[in-house]
């Protein structure tokens, strides 16, 4: 009995530990659900008094600056980024091809958000931060369904959140004679290109630093922000000023923190788990639209948000099933 003690001792030590780290890792996923939500609240706020692409192409250069030492910190520690000085792992890929690789991510990651960035803060005008945020989150049941063009199997039970998700949006979103709200409509473009976004990165990410990889299409979003925000607005410095705050809040607590929250708290932490937690951006907005701006919802809309959320939730289902 003695012999075992201290064997049985180090494995509830270690399963304590593991238990410990998943509940801080749950936190700081939590953390950042709570920070893209309320980021809604910013936008909003932003899109009273500045154009859509002038307010992108300032978050995301900011967001930029704020992971720019980080990605070349972390990068010399970690063996998928270009500028890795460690000590060379076997079957290691070489530089070349680790940098041409986050180059390339980058680039297409960087059009992608810089158009779902786009028709995001210009549904804004049009929309509420908390229905933004509903519609925002139909990107996880969109991902599964837009894999199928990537020969990735879709389980059934995703498809009836497909269903729950199409009538939680017409509740949501439809009025009366079948118009839908182009704020809305905006949104929902938003979404999809979101969904297109992750496809991108999963198919990169295995090969790439990732928060390089954030931090450079960053860079090109803004960089892409940039000229139609001249061509077909007129950006200011007042416009710019008056609007700081909420532009460093999406640029600084939204690209920068709250995405290194996230690789943090992935590591370690089950994907469907991760996931879950992080969709609850949407019920975040909500609410946080609500305290902070006044935004209220009819019975029908609330009924709509509560199908889209179950929709989101159900899908989460076949990767829970295959984990057990």
């Amino acid at each position: 009995m003695s012999a075992s003690t201290p064997s049985t001792n180090t494995e509830t030590d270690m399963i304590r530990s593991q238990n410990s780290l998943k509940i801080r890792h749950s936190l700081l996923l939590l953390l950042a659900a709570l920070i893209w939500g309320t980021t809604f609240v910013a936008q909003s706020i932003a899109a009273r008094s500045i154009s859509p692409f002038t307010y992108n192409f300032c978050r995301f250069y900011v967001g930029a600056i704020v992971l720019l030492p980080v990605a070349v910190l972390v990068g010399k520690r970690d063996p998928l980024a270009p500028n890795y000085t460690g000590i060379p792992i076997p079957g290691m890929r070489p530089k070349e091809s680790r940098l041409r690789d986050v180059r390339t991510c980058g680039i297409a990651c960087g059009v992608l958000l810089f158009l779902a960035g786009g028709f995001q803060q210009a549904g804004l005008e049009y929309t509420t931060a908390g229905k933004s945020g509903f519609i925002t989150a139909l990107y996880i049941i969109l991902v599964p369904v837009f894999g199928l063009f990537l020969h990735k199997k879709c389980p059934p039970v995703v498809w009836i959140s497909v269903i729950l998700a199409v009538i939680g949006f017409y509740l949501l979103s439809v009025k009366e004679g079948f118009s839908v709200n182009r704020g809305d409509l905006l949104t929902l473009c938003s979404s999809c290109l979101f969904a297109m976004h992750i496809l991108t990165v999963d198919h990169f990410i295995p090969r790439v630093n990732g928060i390089q990889l954030s931090c450079i299409q960053f860079i090109v979003a803004g960089t892409l922000s940039l000229f139609p925000a001249f061509l077909l607005e007129t950006p200011s410095v007042s416009s710019i000023v008056q609007c700081i705050w909420p532009i460093l809040y999406a640029g600084i607590l939204s690209s920068g923190v709250a995405y290194t929250l996230q690789i943090v708290g992935q590591r370690g932490l089950n994907p469907t788990l991760a996931s879950l937690l992080m969709s609850l951006e949407s019920v975040i907005s909500a609410i946080s639209a609500w305290i902070v701006l006044g935004d209220s919802m009819s019975p029908k809309e609330l009924f709509g948000c509560a199908l889209v959320f179950s929709g989101v939730i159900l899908a989460q289902l076949p990767s829970i099933r295959k984990l057990k």
